[in-house]
């Protein structure tokens, strides 16, 4: 294993290098935990993880602690523990360039990485200052750490917004949406208003699922406005209407891609994320693999959700096994047809969506707590080793 001491040497070096803690690479930690990291042809293997933070917070389970149904530290995997079970060295710090060719990496703090085979799950970045416009009452959800830390102050004192605009009409804005409207502690609760884009309230799922969300957030008294937010003239509008007053807008806009990703010089989609084939192997160069919102499938179109990272996760894993030993990558991963949403509707009930079914209930919830507090407590118990 390589030694950083301090964390502080200028040049690295790593046969192995993963760049991000998302959903893929704790699985790739998890795999390296239980069977040892991988042998390389010859030998030994070098293995760094570079991530700002030493924790990944799961994003399922933020709406539910806006609501009060988990507590702060209850949706977290702890990253540093998980590198150190799995003989890896973490670097707390981040991508800000890297050359591909060259097989460097370069962080923030201007320390360079080289590497022989590198992985990819930083996530994207936010982009709802670019769409929406700059505002100081703007918090964007990417990064979720952020997010989370800016909402903690107003989650503990119970004293949220007298009035919040989410904008962003996907699952993610509209399970925000009801957990600041069920902000724990709050008296009066915020009055909250989505604005679910021109594409209009949960696009992409079935009418089934889209009726019980319009339906819920009318019960609770959740306005949607099916136009684009947008800040003019320092206020906040939407299709010619004012928002204003507003104390707080979310932008649950999706995520864009990081700049030094197409600034590399790698393979790219028209959105400059970091392309990859369905073993997600970079399609222009192979010792590169990536998964989550950095990357995007060269073979089909993938949402960034983060069920697909979850699934990318072992097989990455696989691959990277594969490649450090000299073989060629085998496992794909293939998409099922449809997949499970549970949206949190911050009542004490959720809503279920699996292809053109739906369901409604409080055994949704339970459903969705249980699944949730599995997939941590699964990392949970392979880190508590270290």
């Amino acid at each position: 294993m390589i030694v950083v001491e301090d964390n502080s040497e200028k040049r690295i070096g790593a046969d192995v290098l993963l760049v991000g803690g998302g959903h893929a690479h704790v699985a790739v930690l998890a795999d390296w935990a239980r069977r040892g990291l991988p042998r390389g042809a010859s030998g030994s293997v070098r293995a760094v993880l570079l991530t700002p933070e030493p924790v990944l917070r799961y994003s399922g389970m933020v709406p539910g602690w806006l609501a009060g149904q988990h507590a702060a530290d209850d949706g977290l995997v702890d990253l540093a523990a998980l590198a150190k079970r799995a003989g890896a060295v973490w670097i707390a710090d981040r991508c800000a360039a890297f050359d591909p060719d060259a097989r460097t990496m370069t962080t923030a703090d201007g320390r360079e990485i080289g590497f022989g085979i590198a992985s990819f799950d930083t996530g994207g970045v936010g982009r709802g200052e670019t769409l929406l416009g700059a505002d100081p009452r703007l918090v964007d959800v990417r990064p979720i750490a952020a997010f989370v830390e800016r909402l903690a102050p107003m989650r503990a004192a119970g004293r949220g917004p007298k009035r919040a605009v989410i904008a962003g009409g996907g699952a993610g804005g509209v399970e925000l949406a009801f957990g600041l409207r069920n902000l724990a502690g709050a008296d009066p609760r915020p009055q909250v208003t989505l604005v679910a884009g021109a594409g209009g309230l949960l696009p992409g799922f079935a009418e089934g699922v889209r009726q019980r969300a319009a339906s819920a957030l009318a019960r609770q008294g959740i306005a949607v406005i099916a136009e684009d937010a947008q800040v003019s003239g320092g206020a906040l509008m939407a299709g010619g209407q004012s928002l204003e007053p507003a104390d707080l807008v979310i932008a649950a806009t999706g995520s864009a891609a990081p700049g030094w990703v197409r600034a590399s010089g790698i393979a790219t989609d028209a959105g400059g994320f970091l392309s990859v084939d369905a073993h997600h192997r970079s399609v222009s160069h192979p010792h590169i693999y990536a998964a989550g919102d950095v990357a995007a499938r060269s073979d089909r179109p993938l949402a960034h959700a983060g069920v697909h990272a979850v699934f990318a996760g072992p097989v990455i894993a696989a691959n990277l096994r594969k490649a450090l030993a000299g073989e060629s990558p085998r496992a794909a991963y293939r998409p099922r047809r449809h997949n499970l949403y549970l949206m949190n509707t911050g009542d004490g009930s959720a809503i279920l969506s699996y292809g053109p079914f739906s369901a409604e209930g409080r055994w949704v919830l339970a459903l969705k707590h249980r699944i949730d507090k599995a997939w941590i407590a699964k990392y949970a118990a392979i880190a508590g080793g270290a």
